[in-house]
């Protein structure tokens, strides 16, 4: 990072929006908008929900049950699969065009195919129109796991940006401690939290993420009603297409908890604040979880960041240790 932006706040956005579930020229038109918005409110950063692109599968069962599965239920995957990107691909160039062209940090959520699997996924955008890198959520909730496979931890980057430490972690990711951990050793500063969570709790956690990691906490859900779903849409949340499934509950929080913007219900929004990075160095003054605060000799976290494959091929060609990797 570079030691003259420290003493200089700005703008950072999170967009509370409406994705157009499962339509993807019409969702990336939107996130264009969106971004512009916020531009235009001279945000420099700019972060968008969990599975804005591709949609959130709020309510939908995929015709599963306990030892068995339905013929609907397998095309409404087949459905979501083709309404997915692939990482890299047209959506990522397209993302990466925006974020250039109107000159932010894009941090954004999608979701990912590879092969016959998909995986909920934040994609990162430098604002020349880099593309930075991925974080693969490591662990889908309840029944996300029906249509979400599992990220390893060769995806949990920190990105040394020109505005600070950047990174991210999805929804429940939140509460698993030692992924916390691992994030603030990386020295995060500008930690995004995608999610789906539109609980008044979630405030709560953001905020105790912001005051353990000493860091600014950027949180963003999506707005969702019943009707922003195609009409046709299998929901165990009924059929009233005024009926509010997500609420949001975004917001941005600053390193000693307090909340800058937000949290915003029952609206779609683009909520901003500023960012100043000389708070989180008074915040590690008497606080700094895996520096003085830590205690190594009694407690110790391993953090496995290799690629997880499950084929190796071993080539005679090559020589018996050469190992190729099935899916990179």
């Amino acid at each position: 990072m570079n030691d003259s932006n420290i003493a200089a706040p700005w703008i950072a956005a999170v967009v509370q929006g409406t994705p157009v579930p499962f339509d993807l020229r019409r969702t990336l038109e939107k996130v264009d908008d969106l971004v512009a918005t916020a531009v235009a409110r001279d945000a420099r950063l700019v972060v968008f929900p969990e599975a804005f692109v591709s949609g959130y599968p709020k309510g939908h069962a995929f015709g599963s049950y306990v030892g068995g599965r339905s013929d609907e239920g397998r095309d409404a995957y087949r459905e979501y699969w083709e309404a997915a990107i692939d990482v890299p691909g047209p959506c990522v160039d397209e993302l990466a065009a925006i974020a250039a062209r109107h000159g932010v940090h894009l941090v954004i959520g999608v979701i990912e195919r590879e092969a016959g699997t998909l995986y909920c996924c934040v994609l990162f955008f430098g604002p020349n129109g880099a593309y930075l890198g991925k974080h693969r959520k490591l662990m889908p909730t309840g029944a996300e796991r029906l249509v979400w496979g599992y990220g390893d931890g060769s995806t949990m980057p920190v990105f040394d940006t020109a505005l600070g430490k950047l990174g991210a972690v999805i929804c429940w990711e939140n509460y698993m401690p030692m992924m916390r951990t691992a994030m603030y050793a990386k020295g995060i500063q500008l930690y995004c939290a995608p999610t789906a969570d539109s609980r008044p709790t979630w405030v709560a956690s953001m905020q105790h993420v912001a005051v353990e990691g000493r860091c600014y906490v950027l949180a963003s859900n999506q707005f969702l009603r019943r009707g922003d779903f195609p009409e046709a849409y299998p929901s165990v949340l009924g059929d009233d297409r005024e009926a509010v499934v997500q609420a949001g509950g975004s917001c941005i929080i600053d390193p000693f908890g307090r909340i800058l913007a937000g949290p915003a219900f029952g609206e779609e929004t683009v909520l901003t604040a500023a960012v100043d990075l000389r708070d989180i160095a008074r915040g590690k003054f008497d606080f700094d979880v895996t520096g003085h605060y830590s205690r190594p000799d009694i407690f110790r976290l391993t953090v496995d960041e290799r690629r997880q494959v499950p084929v190796t091929v071993m080539s005679a060609a090559r020589g018996p240790e050469a190992v190729q990797e099935a899916r990179s």
